[in-house]
């Protein structure tokens, strides 16, 4: 290997971690990690005690519809908040908010007295919190490291949340086994504490962009500068297509885990530590492309690679062939969110970065619960088979129509 090559070799994870040199973005990174390796032990936990009870897809549907459905209504009201206040004490407020709901199911399953309605309550209240947590988290991150690195920061962030997927996936399907579904969300409560020690040490000024103007009035301020800007447009538009199309191989993974491949909940949290695996090797590639240009290409490149992989998962009926396609299917969808949340941010003025970013989170998140629940209730009908494929369809086809069509973004 000559010189030139080795130089290369060795600042490969240099510029893959770069993020990293800057304080606080490392306080809030480790912060999230904890905790949110609790939400997926407890993500475990509900996911599998519900479908074990009930054996309806309908029902986790309607689950992961109730957690989405806040950021649905209210992600833009929390866009407007995160523009006007500190948004380290939004996020604190929000990060309580989920920890009581988390601790007060641990309550009900250590007295005995859970029922499917209080988990589903638990689940609304956990998503008012992200609602209003995640357009100030998302607005913050560009204050953590400068500007040159914000695709690199997006990326580890993605990193953070898929790689505490597979780190608290299996530990939650063990968890769940042998010491039941009450330690699990003991667990998740607890790991709030982590985060909410990491917001209080960030050292970090904050001016109110917006604080002397009406809420309406703001509102419509972030929703006229989308509406004004064709490369907001179509990345808010490919936003809601990846969310609604590859989100729900995860919604369903306990029908192939249960009745395709015949596991447990072990075998369960397994399968997702895997689709988490692929998802950090995703972000990772994502933050090692640093300044390369043409990201939106290859986030269209790797929607229609998704989309494959998906229908792929959807028609194997074996372990061996199952799982490395859910290994694909982790990384592509993550490569496909972290681009595309890069180029918005990448295209907004900083005085609106609150607001924007709470109308993509209320298109990219707010869209999921819709998605979560359609394909619930059509996996009940049609199979959660036909669900995937014709996910995996849509995916291949609307990216292929942005490529062919010369959409702006596929020059970004």
């Amino acid at each position: 290997m000559d010189s030139s090559r080795r130089k290369r070799a060795r600042g490969l994870p240099a510029r893959t971690f770069r993020s990293f040199r800057y304080r606080n973005f490392r306080w809030l990174w480790f912060g999230a990690f904890t905790s949110t390796t609790g939400y997926f032990v407890a993500n475990v936990a509900e996911s599998w005690y519900i479908y074990e009870q009930t054996g309806s897809e309908s029902l986790l549907g309607l689950t992961a519809f109730l957690n989405g459905l806040p950021i649905l209504l209210f992600s833009v009201l929390g866009g407007v908040l995160a523009d006007r206040m500190d948004r380290r004490y939004l996020l604190i407020c929000s990060q309580v908010l989920q920890m009581t709901a988390s601790l007060a199911l641990a309550a009900l399953f250590f007295a005995d007295s859970v029922e499917v309605w209080h988990i589903l309550a638990a689940a609304f209240m956990a998503g008012l919190g992200q609602a209003f947590g995640g357009p100030a988290y998302q607005a913050l991150i560009p204050s953590l490291v400068p500007k040159r690195h914000l695709s690199n920061a997006i990326a580890l962030i993605s990193i953070q949340f898929n790689l505490a997927g597979t780190v608290g996936k299996p530990i939650g399907g063990v968890v769940f086994k042998f010491l039941g579904p009450a330690m699990c969300f003991l667990v998740n409560g607890l790991s709030f504490l982590a985060v909410i020690g990491s917001l209080l040490t960030l050292r970090i000024p904050f001016t109110a962009k917006a604080g002397h103007k009406n809420i309406l009035r703001s509102l419509l301020e972030g929703f006229r500068s989308i509406h004004a800007s064709l490369a907001l447009r179509s990345l808010m538009a490919l936003a809601v297509v990846s969310a609604f199309c590859g989100v729900p191989i995860n919604l369903l993974l306990p029908v192939f885990a249960s009745d395709v491949y015949s596991l447990d909940a072990g075998g369960f949290g397994l399968m997702g530590s895997v689709l988490a695996v692929g998802a950090v090797l995703g972000a990772l590639f994502v933050a090692s492309l640093g300044d390369a240009p043409r990201k939106g290409n290859k986030a269209l490149t790797m929607q229609a690679l998704l989309g494959l992989a998906t229908a792929g998962f959807a028609l194997s009926s074996t372990l061996w062939l199952g799982m490395p396609l859910l290994f694909f299917s982790g990384g592509a969808i993550l490569g496909v969110f972290t681009l595309v949340s890069s180029l918005v941010q990448l295209n907004l003025s900083e005085e609106l970065r609150g607001r924007i970013m709470s109308v993509y989170n209320t298109a990219f998140r707010g869209v999921m619960p819709l998605s979560n629940l359609s394909c619930g209730l059509a996996a009940d009908k049609i199979g959660a088979r036909s669900v995937l494929g014709i996910n995996g369809a849509i995916l291949v086809a609307v990216s292929v129509l942005y490529m062919l069509s010369g959409n702006v973004v596929n020059k970004l």
